[in-house]
């Protein structure tokens, strides 16, 4: 009968003590949760990052087989030299389709990218080119949004 008594005096310690752990471990699990929503939102970011990078980096090489190709170099004979502020980078928050080959922002291909093409003149001096031999170099610009995230890239290309 001396236990039974011991017992009563305790009056919901256990009580008490479970739910300070259960309060404990709900913390821990809410804590949890919202850390994996922010790494999943995270995710997701970096994955836009990618395919808008992708995009972008097709419509760069697309630009540049543009500017290769023997076919197309009456279009890019039209091209005039840009000269002072007409040589700056385009403007690529503000792209938008617009006719033309040079100094014109052009659809890709893929649906979410432009670029842009400037004739930037004629060098002796470029990487990789012979002695006396001159070639005539192309900054392409080419941007990409996909969903919340843009890029974009620039390239300079030598054609001869």
């Amino acid at each position: 009968m001396h236990l039974l008594y011991q017992n009563n005096k305790q009056k919901g310690m256990a009580l008490f003590v479970s739910l300070t752990f259960l309060l404990l471990l709900t913390i821990v699990g809410m804590a949890s949760m919202k850390n994996a929503s922010i790494q999943e939102k995270m995710a997701g970011n970096t994955r836009l990052k990618n395919i808008s990078f992708q995009l972008a980096e097709a419509a760069l090489r697309e630009a540049e087989q543009y500017i290769g190709n023997p076919n197309n170099s009456a279009s890019l004979a039209t091209c005039v030299q840009c000269q002072e502020e007409n040589c700056r980078p385009p403007d690529h928050t503000t792209a938008a389709e617009s006719p033309g080959v040079c100094d014109s922002w052009t659809q890709s291909s893929s649906e979410n990218s432009l670029y842009f093409i400037q004739k930037l003149g004629n060098s002796s001096a470029a990487i990789n080119v012979e002695a006396g031999q001159s070639v005539t170099l192309y900054r392409i610009t080419a941007v990409s949004t996909v969903g919340n995230s843009t890029t974009a890239l620039e390239s300079i290309f030598a054609t001869n």
